[in-house]
């Protein structure tokens, strides 16, 4: 059964799509932010070291590609392996192997951005070296992340509820990854 296709099952519901493309929205400012505080324009004072520069682009990198990944639960490619992957092409993936960690991921994010909510007074004391317009700006900036975890859930109610209602049609509807 090598190259046979297996459809996505179940229609996508419109609210989950656009919850999933609001994600990697929710991470753009904060990301974009970052980039200007390495570039020097978002009024830091005081100097970077290259290697803190790194793990800070590295950061909105990662975080930027992780909420992008939430993307696969309302499309074809979280469902079913895409054709051109070598050896998995066409299996279809679980739904737990993509429901679980989107699920531990939207609890991770809701309780980091949380605490970070919670605990942001201290950065208005100015110890990290910005104030004024500039402290505004971090506020602006990582306010959206607080959506990200709800989101993310919600999402992720909608795949797993949506992958496990019971296949209809074909055999190959039902073949699961990895080959046994």
């Amino acid at each position: 059964m090598i190259g046979a296709t297996v459809r996505p099952q179940g229609t996508v519901p419109r609210w989950a799509v656009r919850a999933a493309h609001l994600i990697p929205l929710c991470t753009l400012p904060s990301g974009l932010w970052r980039v200007a505080l390495v570039v020097g324009l978002a009024g830091h004072r005081g100097r970077m070291r290259p290697w803190d520069s790194a793990v800070i682009l590295s950061l909105s990198v990662v975080s930027e590609a992780l909420a992008l990944l939430a993307l696969g639960l309302v499309r074809p490619w979280g469902e079913v392996v895409p054709d051109w992957i070598p050896l998995l092409g066409g299996r279809r993936i679980p739904t737990m192997a993509a429901a679980v960690p989107a699920a531990l991921g939207a609890c991770a994010v809701t309780v980091i951005w949380t605490f970070a909510a919670v605990n942001s007074p201290d950065l208005a004391n100015g110890a990290a070296g910005f104030h004024g317009p500039a402290l505004w700006a971090i506020y602006v900036c990582y306010a959206p992340l607080l959506a990200w975890g709800p989101l993310l859930a919600a999402v992720t109610v909608a795949y797993h509820r949506r992958r496990s209602r019971p296949a209809s049609g074909s055999a190959a509807l039902r073949r699961d990854w990895p080959r046994r």
